[in-house]
């Protein structure tokens, strides 16, 4: 069944940018009448209230350390829309059913989330603000594109999603890692110079 990477795709989407992802699942309901999407998601209330607060998420990720009080404020929501778009995605299926398939996008937007603010604020010790602009651009970009891929080809879209997975959770590693060491070279030399201090 196309479902579970449906969902696990949509909940990676909705970690990095929630509101483009209902956006996308709207827009694509709308202009095509996809079946698997929810008629709910294409709904010009809906549709509204994506587009304005993807429009104020487009400008927050864009200037450096706004991007990571914004994803501070987004840590319940996020995970919240994924598991949302999870169950609006099930349908009609039994309880337990919708209890996977909500912490499945609920959980994958929970990591997604994780690893997009934890890489965030290693790019915010970046001090020019070419960085993070292309970084969110990307982001937009890939969401976007997931999304669509795993309304035409969800298996495809789950192996993309894993792979963004394991790269940014070993980027996150490998910077959480340096930050560390950095840290423990600080304490040293400062220990040094007092040791040295008359």
């Amino acid at each position: 069944m196309d479902l579970m990477p449906l969902v696990i795709s949509s909940g990676w989407a909705s970690g990095v940018n929630a509101y483009l992802v209902v956006l996308v699942f709207g827009l694509s309901d709308r202009l095509v009448g996809l079946e698997q999407v929810p008629d709910v998601l294409g709904r010009t209330d809906v549709l509204v209230v994506a587009g304005a607060l993807f429009a104020v998420e487009f400008v927050a990720d864009k200037i450096p350390y706004l991007d990571s009080s914004w994803d501070a404020v987004s840590t319940a929501i996020r995970p919240t829309v994924g598991a949302i778009v999870a169950l609006l995605l099930a349908g009609d299926v039994t309880s337990l059913e919708q209890a996977v398939y909500a912490v499945a996008g609920g959980g994958t937007a929970l990591l997604s989330h994780a690893v997009k603010a934890g890489l965030r604020l290693a790019i915010n010790t970046s001090p020019e603000p070419v960085t993070n602009v292309g970084t969110s651009l990307a982001e937009d970009v890939t969401v976007a594109g997931v999304v669509l891929l795993a309304i035409v080809h969800p298996w495809v879209a789950l192996a993309v999603v894993v792979a963004l997975l394991l790269v940014g959770t070993t980027l996150l590693y490998v910077v959480v890692r340096r930050v560390r060491q950095g840290l423990r070279r600080r304490r040293e030399r400062r220990t040094r110079r007092a040791a040295d201090t008359p």
